[in-house]
């Protein structure tokens, strides 16, 4: 399953020894998409807004 029309960006942890390969699609009004970098064909995840604020939230709070 594909994702046409999204714009996916590769994440800054992702490198090419095969660690960390994740991508993320903003998704307009309604969220984001996330995929494995190295398996793009088996599609994506989508979260509504609300959960993907709470997880960048969470992510930030770990970084101070």
């Amino acid at each position: 399953m594909t994702a046409p029309g999204l714009n996916w960006r590769k994440s800054s942890y992702s490198n090419d020894t095969g660690g960390e390969c994740v991508e993320f699609a903003p998704i307009p009004e309604r969220g984001a998409a996330v995929r494995d970098t190295r398996n793009r064909g088996l599609g994506h995840l989508s979260f509504p807004s609300g959960e993907w604020a709470a997880f960048l939230r969470e992510v930030k709070s770990d970084r101070s």
